[in-house]
């Protein structure tokens, strides 16, 4: 071999030798990845037009690359703000079903609540007239408790319902006895007869059990929407740690340093880089799967015998109930509450009252359980119940699927038909580690994200907790009892409302057992006419008058 081919050779063969395995011998072009760069609305002035040496990249492997420091750092910023938008948006349709939902529920109720007391308030006007305007502020004060305990306040059901009977009993007793004059004292013992001489009949007990259970249940539910809106937004928004951070750059954007920016990653690599940085976030699943189960066990409820819509559109019907019973057994009870408390004195410039006439009749409509009012929720309970079911059940199980519905986004990899041809942490090939379990503790051995399995994340165990108190609140709601609740505002609740459970007998925890439903009682002594005889014994001759050339206006 001639000698000068040789001195030509050898040069050749030591350059050759010191270049990096695979690398050209002339440098790549990064045109590619200079569009590729721009197009996220970097500038292009970080990127140069050929590859350089990579010893300087802290991410990404150290070879021949496109990338400067500065791209590095402003690509590692990128990544990270793009798996944020991804948890986010990946968690939108959770967050959509309880913000939403929660909106409507409350406007049903709160709305339910305003139309029961304005159908009450017509129908007693109507049929009383002056009598009822005198005393309305005993019902006003109901609806007002009523409508107090729903929206968080300190308001014991079974003692706020206890005492607008009693308040009732004084006023009544006071209209069907206007010839005698009664002191404070003297009321004050007669209230505490109510229990005793039950001198509205069993309405007070039916109505008491169908009244707190539907309120416990309807409050506590719309607690739980609440909780659970709470709890969605907060972990949707993650803060990577910096293993994280360097875990999802090496994914997303090391392709664009090695002049690969068209190639997205192995769906398996992708699954291990998510699950190792959202490893807090599925240990959030196994309390919200219990929480999202109790709240379709008191949907449940709500849907059966704990319906607050067929307890609150008669209970105008069931209260003249009461007050009918009360009219028919005026006699008698005026008797004993005279024997227990004493010979009242007889109210001066007044004559013995009369009894009213036979005829003094009041008809009302018939309340027909079919008929549901729509409210500004545009819906009934029952439609609002199975479509918050539906939406519930499909919310299982989403933290733990976030790195799934995430890695399945054709815009983040390379989907799992296209294994060779992605980019696998280092080069375009297959990625060959197995992929993990999820939770924290199975991250100890993650090949692509250094995660601290000893250090859970403070913030969305706090969370958990949230959903374990809540989820506990469920289940005595579904059972007919209440607990202390505090509600967003950090207002206690009402504390012990009472189980709301027939004879005090409730159905084993979580064993769903059908309990009488409060729409319609069969032995409502044809609750056309309840109320219907509040003039008998009310009133002297005069006021009866009245009443009954009221009644006749009205029909």
């Amino acid at each position: 071999m001639p000698s000068w081919i040789g001195a030509v050779i050898l040069p050749l063969s030591g350059l050759l030798w010191s270049l990096p395995a695979g690398a050209d011998v002339k440098a790549r072009s990064c045109g590619e990845v200079r569009l590729a760069y721009g197009a996220k609305g970097f500038s292009l002035a970080d990127i140069p037009y050929q590859e350089i040496a990579g010893e300087h990249l802290r991410i990404c492997p150290q070879e021949y690359t496109c990338c400067t420091t500065e791209m590095e750092d402003k690509l590692s910023q990128q990544s990270k703000l793009e798996f944020e938008n991804l948890v986010e948006e990946t968690s939108h349709f959770v967050r959509t079903t309880f913000v939403s939902r929660h909106k409507k529920f409350d406007e049903f109720f709160r709305e339910l609540l305003e139309n029961a007391e304005k159908s009450l308030n017509d129908m007693f006007v109507r049929t009383y007239g002056m009598l009822y305007m005198q005393n309305s502020e005993v019902f006003q004060d109901l609806f007002t408790e009523l409508k107090r305990y729903y929206t968080g306040g300190n308001v014991n059901l079974e003692e706020m319902l206890n005492d607008f009977w009693a308040r009732l009993l004084e006023r009544m007793f006071q209209l069907i006895n206007p010839q005698y004059h009664f002191s404070e004292d003297y009321l004050e013992c007669v209230s505490k007869y109510t229990d005793q001489l039950k001198p509205f009949g069993d309405v007070p007990r039916k109505l008491k059990i169908q009244v707190t259970r539907a309120f416990i249940a309807a409050r506590t539910f719309v607690q739980g929407l609440t909780v659970g809106r709470e709890v969605a937004n907060r972990v949707s928004k993650v803060s990577p740690t910096p293993g994280c951070i360097r875990a999802l750059m090496k994914m997303l954007y090391c392709p664009y340093c090695r002049g690969l920016p068209t190639v997205r990653p192995c769906n398996n690599y992708c699954l291990n880089v998510m699950k190792g940085c959202l490893a807090n976030q599925a240990d959030l699943d196994t309390e919200w799967n219990l929480f999202i189960d109790a709240m379709l066990l008191v949907a449940e409820r709500l849907e059966g015998p704990f319906n607050i819509e067929s307890v609150m559109d008669p209970i105008d019907v069931k209260i003249s109930e009461a007050i009918m019973n009360m009219q028919e057994n005026s006699m008698q009870v005026s008797a004993k509450v005279f024997q227990g408390c004493g010979q009242p004195k007889p109210a001066p410039g007044l004559r013995s009252a009369r009894s009213a006439p036979e005829n003094f009749n009041t008809r009302f409509r018939p309340y027909n359980p079919e008929e549901r009012p729509t409210t500004a929720a545009g819906t009934s309970l029952d439609r609002l119940v199975t479509d918050i079911k539906e939406k519930l059940r499909l919310s299982k199980k989403v933290w733990s699927s976030l790195p799934y519905t995430i890695c399945k986004d054709e815009s983040v990899t390379a989907g799992t038909s296209n294994e060779e041809e992605c980019w696998n942490g280092h080069s375009k090939a297959r990625y060959l580690p197995e992929i993990m379990n999820d939770g924290l503790t199975n991250q100890i051995n993650n090949p692509e994200v250094d995660v601290d399995i000893t250090r859970p994340d403070t913030f969305i165990r706090q969370q958990i907790m949230a959903l374990r108190v809540m989820t506990n609140k469920l289940k005595n709601a579904y059972n007919g009892n209440d607990v202390n609740f505090q509600d967003t505002s950090d207002e206690s609740s009402g504390s012990g409302s009472g189980s709301g459970c027939m004879d005090d007998v409730c159905p084993t925890e979580f064993e769903f057992v059908t309990t009488e439903a409060p729409a319609a009682d069969p032995d409502r002594r044809e609750e056309d006419s309840s109320a219907s005889q509040l003039g008998h014994s009310l009133l002297s001759w005069s006021l009866v008058c009245v009443v009954l050339a009221l009644q006749r206006l009205c029909r």
